[in-house]
């Protein structure tokens, strides 16, 4: 038995083995997280792990036993992240299914780089797959983010 902390709350799961992703969507029933790949390519699972961004597919519940875990849905209580603004003045989704691990991504880091570069936003958003193509969208919504929200 593992006992996570999932956006502040305490989730207990059986298999040590389970990924978190499924902890997170099927246990504690937070769906902003989701499955793409399941080999950790695509980043649609991205979540943070003490303020670290990992991929939720790949990564067993039994290795997180004393971490926090935040999801999209702890990232702001009340969407009003500065990414979330940013993502919604930059009309950054399109099909919207990648979006919550591009800002989880982009949290972490701006949590790093608080001021960067385009090169800085497109080597740690490369792992993160839009198959609609938004990202000069999303390089925008990071500065602008990164901006204090101008």
């Amino acid at each position: 038995m593992v006992m996570l902390k999932i956006n502040g709350r305490d989730v207990e799961v059986d298999d040590p083995t389970m990924p978190l992703l499924w902890a997170i969507r099927d246990i504690a029933g937070l769906k902003g997280t989701k499955f793409g790949c399941g080999i950790s390519q695509c980043g649609a699972c991205t979540v943070h792990v003490d303020g670290s961004a990992v991929r939720s597919c790949i990564t067993e519940v039994g290795t997180l036993e004393g971490k926090e875990v935040t999801t999209i849905e702890g990232l702001s209580e009340d969407g009003d992240h500065p990414l979330q603004v940013a993502w919604c003045d930059q009309n950054v989704p399109q099909c919207g299914y990648c979006q919550a691990g591009q800002i989880m991504q982009a949290a972490d880091l701006l949590s790093r780089k608080p001021s960067p570069t385009d090169a800085d936003i497109d080597d740690a958003m490369r792992g993160n797959i839009c198959r609609c193509g938004t990202y000069k969208r999303i390089r925008a919504a990071i500065h602008q983010a990164a901006d204090g929200g101008e």
